[in-house]
């Protein structure tokens, strides 16, 4: 076959990931592996697709390689497989897959991404691997990388492809009306937006919020700020937080924007996602390693577009807020009602602000802080912000150090093994369960 491999890493040949298309390249010499390191060269395909154009309608199968960036592919694929679409290029009935390196924080949501994205294409898509950084340099993990390319040949050699949902392209806009603003107004709410000049709809949203919401607000256009690229995963910030780019994005990003009492997003869905301009403030907000910030800002989100369709987008969205600890005042989208979702949002979030209400994790937020607890364990020496940061938010909880649960449980265990003691105990074992909870009822009645 020919295959065409995708990398989306920024950092071209230099891409972890790369390493184990290398693998299977020297592994399965037959076949013609050729690298398009889109990740790297962006900027230059924007000015001129056509190379790139001839190597998507030559290929047999499309190989999408890349790190997980923020709950997604890197924005600079995001803005690849927007160039696909610009230019009509025609893979309807090709074959594609992908692979990605991370440490599987939501690795499930970056690979529903691209799968999304090659049902638009018309592509016949076969499951992909999802690899941990260091699986190339084990065993298990090389067996694992050839398992995933026989099954790939296989699926190719048997015309056998995952099912993909039509998502409908046609969005539903519902109008949107926008009231005068009244009354003096306080507080520092700040809207993050990609909203493009002719892009009406999604400014009277952001309109009628500002309006019926009670508290000042004001706007940042990131199509209007000059980053000057997308993040390099260099870990030039590991240190200091600084930016190895001199566009100043993250002393902005600091100043103006995370120093604000909530942050409310705006944008039009594209390509299952916010968008490659979104994705791009999304990744170079990295400045920040994997330190949750904003921890007790509540959040929300002005979408536009078939928000109800995207059911990988909704589980981002709830996953960010989720493991940033923030409350996720609502979600407004202009499909149904959009005035009434607005104004449902506006209250909703000066509810959070006044009561200071920050709910409990669930487990998309404590499932992907463990994965980040023990990466930065691990990693500390290297990335010191974010350490320092972890030990003094208590966030290093590791259930090793929980040596008074730890042995009660072998005292209960020892209990339970012992049929003649097990049958003695009758309702014994729930009533103690429920003991510390009666004293908590018990202290109401005083």
């Amino acid at each position: 076959m020919r295959i065409l491999v995708l990398n989306g890493s920024p950092k071209g040949s230099y891409s972890i990931t790369l390493q184990t298309v290398n693998y299977l390249q020297a592994k399965y010499s037959a076949h013609e592996f050729e690298v398009l390191h889109v990740g790297q060269r962006i900027k230059q395909l924007e000015k001129d697709f056509a190379p790139a154009g001839e190597a998507l309608e030559k290929a047999d199968l499309l190989l999408f390689s890349y790190p997980v960036y923020t709950f997604i592919a890197p924005c600079q694929l995001h803005r690849f497989i927007e160039l696909i679409k610009e230019h009509d290029i025609d893979l309807t009935g090709k074959y594609a897959t992908q692979l990605s390196t991370s440490k599987h924080f939501y690795d499930v949501t970056a690979h529903r991404y691209i799968q999304d994205n090659c049902g638009d294409l018309g592509l016949k898509y076969i499951r992909g691997l999802s690899a941990d950084m260091d699986d190339l340099l084990k065993e298990k993990g090389q067996k694992e990388a050839e398992a995933f390319f026989e099954y790939v040949l296989w699926s190719v050699e048997n015309d056998s492809f995952e099912g993909i949902s039509a998502i409908s392209t046609a969005s539903k806009h519902c109008p949107v009306t926008v009231p005068a603003s009244e009354g003096e107004k306080q507080g520092d709410v700040v809207i993050v937006t990609d909203c493009e000049a002719d892009n009406s709809q999604l400014q009277s949203m952001i309109d009628r919020f500002r309006a019926v919401l009670p508290r000042k607000t004001r706007v940042i256009n990131i199509r209007e700020y000059p980053l000057k690229g997308g993040c390099l995963g260099c870990f030039n910030c590991a240190i200091t937080g600084k930016c190895i780019y001199k566009d100043n994005f993250d002393e902005f990003l600091r100043g103006e924007i995370q120093t604000a009492q909530s942050i409310v997003y705006a944008f039009t869905v594209k390509d299952h996602s916010m968008g490659a301009r979104f994705k791009m403030y999304d990744d170079r907000n990295f400045c920040n390693g994997h330190r949750t910030v904003t921890i007790g800002m509540p959040v929300g989100y002005l979408v536009s577009g078939n928000l109800s369709e995207e059911v990988n987008l909704q589980t981002i969205m709830e996953a960010r807020a989720q493991v940033g600890s923030n409350f996720l005042a609502g979600i407004a989208t202009d499909e149904e009602n959009p005035d009434a979702r607005i104004d449902d949002l506006a209250r909703r979030l000066c509810y959070a602000l006044e009561n200071k209400y920050v709910p409990p994790q669930n487990f998309y937020g404590i499932g992907g802080m463990k994965v980040f607890r023990d990466l930065i364990w691990l990693m500390q020496g290297m990335m010191r912000a974010d350490h320092k940061f972890y030990k003094s938010h208590g966030q290093y909880d590791f259930p090793q150090k929980q040596w008074p649960t730890m042995l009660k449980m072998y005292a209960v265990g020892a209990l339970l093994a012992n049929p003649k003691i097990k049958a003695k105990m009758g309702n014994a074992m729930n009533e103690g369960m429920i003991a510390p909870y009666k004293k908590v009822l018990e202290k109401l009645k005083k």
